[in-house]
């Protein structure tokens, strides 16, 4: 398979409303990970490792941050000649173009891309999931079982079955049944998002989609399942560290796990390293005071508290006597002196005031408005809201983006609270 017979088609464009205040101002791959990353430098990093070089990235929802990070795809290898990384924004110019409706309408829009670039067969990748994948070992399973599509499948807990899209197959790999999100899944297979398509028949799929009365044109919803029916459908089987961190909780689990030892997902193997955008930033700097226990700390930080089980990306600022424990904080956040943060996700440039907790009390009552949002303690905080000093913060709370101290009429926000502006917040 020569690099020109493959174009990958990462689909970047989805809102990412389970991550809430974390999406609130960009598209959910281009949400930031692990201490230094975005999520979709995951899908990129595995292209060119693969040897796929022509990227194709859909993007729609709040598309500014990511398409800032990506720019002409350098970190990547991606700014090449032949090939390199294409951003593939919606357009409406006529009657056949719009928003995309779903993700076979955003495949489906960028037809005449793919037909120009005439690949013998086409990747489909979601920008949203943490992993590291060769993707050369799927490609010759959908040569050599003559398929017309292979769908990437691993096992998951019974209990997670129902967020994905479920399958059954039969002993040579093909699929026979696909539902998805069922309520009661009849198996624990499920759909990774990842697709292998030859080009003639995904043009048949999709164009064929686009005529059809009631779709949501949707690959999981609507194309695969009639695939199962009518084509040579396959699913390859993957064993290694996959995460959709679709939700608070598994955004937050899966940053914990890169403090395991060893880390299910290692991101200091040097033969396969996950590459982003190097920024400018000094060294990590910890004072004589400063106290960092089994943690991430990104470029530029400074300690001077305590840090305890936490991954810190660039630019943090732990003050004296500051005590960070169990959380994600994000670049350029500031705990101001005494103040503690406990399990609780920080967005860019928040700022914790003195003696201010976040994470506060025992009281674990999930979050009014988001029950099933945050209801495991998880506190989150957005993007360049400051937080008033002394003011104590309880469990499952959403304080959202852009708030100031005003914004905060009573120092304690019990267990389960929102904080929003008066015009509705985010």
């Amino acid at each position: 398979m020569y690099k020109r017979d493959v174009v990958a088609m990462i689909l970047a464009g989805g809102e990412g409303r389970r991550l809430d205040i974390l999406s609130a101002k960009r598209a959910k791959p281009a949400v930031p990970f692990g201490g230094k990353y975005r999520i979709i430098d995951f899908c990129l990093s595995n292209c060119v490792h693969s040897g796929i070089y022509c990227v194709g990235v859909l993007t729609q929802y709040n598309p500014r941050s990511l398409h800032d990070h990506i720019r002409i795809g350098k970190p990547w290898n991606l700014d090449r000649m032949e090939g390199g990384i294409f951003l593939l924004q919606p357009y409406i110019s006529d009657a056949a173009t719009d928003w995309y409706r779903g993700t076979a309408d955003a495949i489906y829009q960028n037809l005449d891309f793919l037909r120009e670039k005439k690949p013998q067969l086409v990747l489909i990748l979601s920008g949203d999931h943490i992993y590291k994948m060769d993707y050369r070992p799927l490609l010759r399973f959908h040569m050599e079982k003559r398929a017309d599509l292979t769908v990437s499948v691993i096992a998951v807990p019974w209990e997670e079955a129902h967020r994905f899209g479920v399958l059954l197959a039969d002993k040579e790999g093909r699929i026979v049944d696909f539902e998805e999100k069922p309520r009661y899944p009849r198996s624990n297979l499920v759909n990774m998002g990842i697709y292998v398509f030859t080009l003639e028949v995904l043009e048949e799929e999709v164009e064929y989609e686009a005529r059809r009365e009631g779709t949501s044109f949707d690959f999981g919803k609507d194309v695969i399942p009639r695939m199962v029916q009518t084509r040579r459908v396959f699913a390859f089987p993957f064993e290694g560290y996959w995460k959709d961190v679709g939700t608070l909780d598994a955004y937050w689990k899966a940053n914990m796990e890169l403090l395991e030892s060893p880390p299910p997902l290692d991101l200091y193997d040097e033969r396969w390293p996950i590459y982003t955008p190097v920024e400018d930033r000094p060294p990590v700097k910890l004072s004589a005071d400063a106290s960092v226990e089994r943690s991430i700390l990104g470029s530029g930080t400074i300690v001077e508290g305590r840090v305890v089980n936490s991954v810190l990306f660039s630019g943090v600022r732990v003050k004296k006597g500051a005590v960070v424990c169990d959380s994600v904080v994000m670049s350029d956040t500031v705990v101001e002196e005494g103040a503690v943060v406990h399990r609780a996700i920080l967005d860019k440039a928040v700022v914790v005031g003195e003696r201010a907790v976040v994470g506060y009390g025992e009281d674990w009552t999930p979050n009014r408005k988001f029950p099933d949002m945050l209801q495991s303690g998880l506190t989150v905080v957005g993007k360049n809201t400051r937080i008033p000093p002394g003011v104590l913060i309880g469990r499952n709370c959403r304080i959202c983006p852009d708030l100031d101290y005003e914004d905060f009429q009573d120092t304690l926000v019990p267990s389960g609270e929102s904080i929003e502006r008066e015009s509705g917040g985010n």
